[in-house]
């Protein structure tokens, strides 16, 4: 399962389900498909859209998708959503999610994505949460597991100073000190 992104990207979509009606763009190498018409990909690009919410995620991925419980990469990035839905942590194999660009304002949304084990890479920079006094290491202290942040490693000072936060049972965010 080699295959390049599901591209559904720019369709001026405002809810996901919207997508069902959309052909994913173009790619330089061409999308395969198994017998029944669903794309042998591991990866979901729903970016620089006009999605507020997740509704009908899950459907769509199962519509698109040969293999939709193998979901590994979802990029969500440029997009109008305020909250980090339930439905990603359904995405058990996910491990890199993009989610810049968007309007989430509350850094404790990020305690929802606890469950993802596989997740290595996420972005969050461009949403309100970045401003938050502590956010690199409060996001890092809640997924220990990430290599990569906003498009930057995490190190091992980075590292130390989440398990610190962890240490000594943060269950605000800094916001909420």
């Amino acid at each position: 399962m080699y295959s390049p992104p599901v591209d559904l990207s720019f369709k001026n979509l405002s809810n996901v389900a919207g997508a069902l009606a959309e052909l994913p763009r173009s790619l330089l190498r061409p999308l395969t498909t198994n017998s029944k018409g669903k794309y042998l990909s591991c990866s979901l690009r729903l970016s620089n859209n006009s999605l507020t919410d997740l509704v009908g995620l899950q459907y769509t991925i199962n519509h698109f998708f040969a293999q939709p419980s193998k979901l590994g990469w979802l990029d969500l990035s440029f997009n109008k959503i305020t909250c980090i839905e339930p439905v990603l942590c359904e995405l058990k194999e996910l491990r890199v999610l993009y989610l810049h660009g968007n309007s989430i304002w509350n850094l404790s949304e990020v305690d929802k994505l606890r469950e993802l084990q596989h997740l290595h890479t996420i972005t969050l920079h461009g949403n309100l949460i970045e401003t938050s006094k502590g956010y690199r290491n409060y996001v890092i202290s809640v997924l220990p597991q990430l290599k990569t942040m906003d498009f930057s490693g995490v190190t091992r000072d980075e590292r130390v100073m989440a398990d610190i936060w962890r240490s000594h049972g943060t269950k605000k965010t800094p916001r909420d000190h």
